[in-house]
């Protein structure tokens, strides 16, 4: 397996696709970074040359952020953003969805596991 940036890209795959392995680069961008370094998109990962892997592994060092620094960005935006108690911020926090979903039914995943309250008796209970 060619490890470039400190990720095992899979062997068996195109190039195009191993390169997607890694975070912050997606199928369009690993098809321009094949084309901009003059490599077959279409090519196993496995018949890549250790140049080849080089120039993968500089061109990404100093064109792309991508793993570990793009994450820790990320993380950044978000601490930034709870930092000076925007919107956005307040439901990072509390763990709700950020983009305007609604949440009186679903957004299950941002929520977590359903919290069953007790309900109100009913008319017919006061009745007994």
């Amino acid at each position: 397996m060619p490890r470039i940036q400190g990720v095992d890209v899979p062997n068996p795959k195109p190039t195009y696709v191993a390169l997607t392995y890694l975070f912050g680069i997606g199928r369009t961008q690993s098809i321009g970074i094949c084309f901009a370094l003059g490599i077959d998109p279409q090519r196993k990962a496995k018949e890549l040359t250790e140049d080849e892997i080089a120039r993968i592994n500089n061109h990404l060092e100093n064109e792309h952020m991508i793993e570990g620094a793009l994450r820790r960005h990320v993380q950044q935006n978000i601490a930034r953003l709870r930092d000076v108690h925007t919107y956005r911020g307040l439901r990072h926090r509390r763990g709700l969805p950020v983009r305007g979903q609604r949440t009186r039914t679903n957004a299950r995943t941002r929520k977590g596991a359903k919290k069953t309250v007790a309900g109100k008796k009913g008319v017919k209970d006061m009745r007994h």
